[in-house]
């Protein structure tokens, strides 16, 4: 069993759990994830509560290729009126802001915000994992390689899954130091890694157990499916169900999707397999 301490509230999960997504952005690269405005937001939110999800995250930043860049107030004043609205409506869910800055993170928090979902593993501010302990917040500590600018420019490993590895055991380590006691793993399925590096990860997932830390699941309708079997993202949703099964039965503990209802199904029906 998992537990997190959320700003006081325990989150608890002995089995794995779901991590809806809300992006407060014009340009995600999977449009029916978009959703800009608050009255928007609010009834994705309801939807995914109703339809079982227990996170809710909401971003502001688009961190596709060739995404534009935001200033912390930009991004701020995109996710703040969002975070909220459902933290007002919806005062029993739990609420994330995915953020690689420290900024934003602690407006967020401030303002309802009980996790921080950083893509930069604290790489791109070094602000972040002293602001995350102050927070008291639990923190998902994802993998990255190179730069924001660089960070999907033709990545090699000589061997992704080893890498990715040694990255955890500095990470985590340096943010235990840091004063952050709850840290979610995530290996960072898109981020500077190609469509083979992803599946030589996901072939190898359940390595990642060593860390006896959730673990975070992110492939919902990336390239590596509906390039794979050439099709859209917004067609992807049979092939996110084929690689959420696949990581469930490698130890993937917390699922980030954009279909909250068909992720719920697939968490149920391979508990019974295990």
């Amino acid at each position: 069993m998992f537990t997190l301490n959320c700003k006081g509230r325990l989150l608890e999960f002995s089995s794995p759990i779901v991590m809806g997504i809300i992006n407060a952005t014009p340009d995600s690269f999977y449009s029916g994830s978009r959703k800009q405005s608050v009255t928007d937001a609010l009834h994705t939110a309801e939807k995914m509560l109703v339809e079982g999800a227990v996170i809710l995250d909401i971003g502001g930043q688009s961190t596709r290729p060739g995404a534009n860049s935001l200033t912390a107030a930009e991004e701020t004043e995109r996710v703040l009126p969002i975070i909220e609205a459902i933290s007002r409506k919806f005062p029993q869910s739990f609420l994330s802001v995915d953020t690689y800055s420290s900024a934003v993170a602690r407006a967020a928090v401030e303002h309802g915000a009980v996790i921080v979902n950083d893509i930069s593993g604290g790489n791109f501010d070094n602000d972040m994992l002293a602001t995350i302990a102050s927070l008291h917040v639990p923190y998902v500590c994802m993998h990255v390689k190179g730069t924001l600018e660089t960070m999907h420019t033709d990545p090699q490993y000589s061997d992704v899954t080893k890498e990715v590895l040694d990255y955890f055991i500095e990470r985590t380590a340096t943010c235990t130091k840091a004063g952050i006691n709850d840290i979610i793993i995530d290996p960072g399925f898109g981020f500077s890694k190609n469509r083979t590096h992803n599946f030589q990860l996901l072939k190898h997932l359940e390595i990642f157990s060593i860390f006896r830390k959730p673990l975070l699941l992110g492939i919902s309708r990336k390239s590596t499916i509906y390039k794979t079997l050439g099709i859209t993202a917004e067609e992807a949703l049979n092939g996110t169900t084929v690689l959420h099964t696949a990581g469930l039965l490698k130890g993937a503990s917390i699922l980030r999707v954009h279909d909250v209802k068909e992720a719920v199904e697939a968490i149920k029906l391979t508990s019974h397999l295990k």
